[in-house]
């Protein structure tokens, strides 16, 4: 066997897709999970730049249940569920063509971060639609916050796309 050729045992696995879509679950995971939202909201300022920064990682905060039926733990359900699906999905579609020539990139860098800030503000635009009392203007100020969150937490995303091939 050459040096240059790599076993490949799983074919799926190592695909900058593929590694995106695994960082964007544990991202979401781990940032939106309750304890970590409960961690930051108690021992971070929000009135600086690193307490602001950990405060919106947890902005997918999911949740299993609800001790106050005004909320709705749907939408933030779905909006956590939603943002990996459609990342997932964007990171498979937006750099196929480009990319395939050449490995490992700058290309899959921006395409994975590009592809996280529109699954961001996207998700945010249809899970605001299903919350309680949901309007139109609620919609699009939510989708501002998805899209800085993806943009801020979106080279996560374009860093672990450059693990893999296209």
């Amino acid at each position: 066997m050459a040096l240059t050729n790599r076993p490949r045992t799983i074919r799926g696995y190592s695909t900058a897709a593929g590694t995106g879509a695994l960082a964007a679950l544990l991202l979401v995971g781990v940032g939106g999970s309750p304890m970590y939202a409960g961690w930051v909201h108690d021992h971070t300022d929000p009135d600086g730049a690193g307490g602001w920064f950990l405060r919106l990682l947890a902005w997918p905060a999911w949740r299993l249940h609800s001790d106050d039926p005004a909320q709705s733990v749907l939408a933030a359900d779905l909006r956590a569920i939603l943002l990996v699906i459609l990342a997932a999905a964007l990171l498979y579609l937006l750099p196929a063509a480009q990319v395939a020539r050449v490995a490992g990139s700058a290309s899959q860098f921006f395409s994975g971060w590009a592809a996280y800030a529109l699954a961001g503000g996207f998700t945010a635009l249809v899970a605001a639609l299903f919350e309680p009392g949901g309007s139109l203007l609620a919609a699009f100020q939510s989708a501002s916050t998805g899209v800085s969150y993806g943009f801020f937490a979106g080279w996560v995303i374009g860093l672990a796309s450059l693990g893999g091939r296209a």
